[in-house]
């Protein structure tokens, strides 16, 4: 676990921003990274199932996130790198679960079957435990020079998020909210907590790679923030306006569940222009985070709110 994958900022990309060339790039290393540390040979099968979880598939948006904010602070390629695949293996561990049948009960994730439907309700639970403590394991490798202080503030800033205080919680609050009538601050509080305290953390553990000053890191964790609740906006719009081809999902499943959503609460027109004005707060607080490049952040937040899937 301790082998070392970099992945440098080419220069190519420096002059002009270029959000395809700059995410192929970064992608290439994130799948090398991914395949190179989630063994396949975990016993009893069980390592063709967290491959099967996490390789081939998504939009890595949460690694992207890591590396460009990473970037944007001058920080440690492997201390990034490292962060990047720890979050995607957390993301993707919540997705093993969540499509589990005791919880959202989906056959379909990134245009394949699930992984309980693949290889069974047991070995897709372990899958994810396995995929989740890997995740911490990358954190604290040996002899990658990467201090311990950094790997300590990146343990806590994933380990919050996953937990009660974020993502586990927020999921909580889903399932109990199933034809439950909520406020738009009661939706706001379950999406930060479900789908935003891990984009949120995404960008703060890539600012935890480098040095910035409280004010830039202030302005980050507003830009995460935005954009974590703006990607929930828009997840809910395109569950009712996208199928399942293009998702590579179930559309249509939280109105089949009666689960509240953005567009349940304020219609299609008001969630729309709610996306919009979650985005124009993300590219504020980069324009007053005082850091001399957030090009990329901000490319990557005009791509979450206009995306199709």
């Amino acid at each position: 676990m301790d082998a070392r994958v970099s992945c440098s900022n080419p220069s190519a990309v420096a002059a002009s921003f270029d959000l395809g060339a700059w995410s192929r790039h970064h992608l290439e290393c994130v799948e090398q990274a991914l395949s190179q540390w989630i063994a396949p040979d975990a016993p009893a099968g069980l390592g063709a199932a967290m491959r099967y979880a996490v390789l081939d598939g998504g939009k890595r948006l949460r690694p992207l996130l890591v590396l460009a904010a990473s970037e944007a602070v001058a920080g440690l390629p492997e201390a990034a790198l490292r962060a990047a695949c720890a979050v995607e293996l957390i993301h993707a561990y919540s997705l093993v679960h969540d499509d589990m049948p005791c919880m959202d009960n989906d056959v379909l994730r990134r245009g394949k079957p699930t992984v309980h439907v693949q290889f069974g309700q047991a070995q897709a639970l372990l899958a994810g435990d396995a995929l989740q403590a890997l995740a911490f394991e990358l954190l604290v490798p040996e002899g990658a020079g990467i201090p311990d202080h950094v790997q300590a503030a990146l343990c806590r800033l994933l380990a919050r998020a996953a937990g009660a205080e974020g993502m586990a919680g927020g999921q909580a609050i889903d399932l109990a909210s199933v034809g439950v009538a909520l406020d738009e601050a009661q939706l706001r509080q379950m999406h930060r907590l479900k789908t935003g305290a891990l984009l949120q953390a995404s960008v703060a553990m890539g600012a935890a790679c480098g040095c910035a000053d409280a004010a830039a890191q202030a302005a980050l964790a507003r830009y995460g923030a935005a954009l974590g609740l703006a990607f929930q906006v828009v997840d809910d719009i395109l569950d009712v306006t996208q199928d399942s081809a293009t998702l590579g999902k179930t559309a249509g499943k939280d109105a089949a569940s009666d689960k509240p959503t953005y567009v349940s609460l304020l219609g299609l027109q008001r969630a729309r222009a709610h996306a919009d004005e979650l985005l124009g707060q993300a590219l504020a607080a980069l324009a007053a985070s005082g850091l001399s490049d957030t090009r990329a952040l901000q490319a990557l937040a005009e791509m979450v709110v206009n995306r199709s899937n």
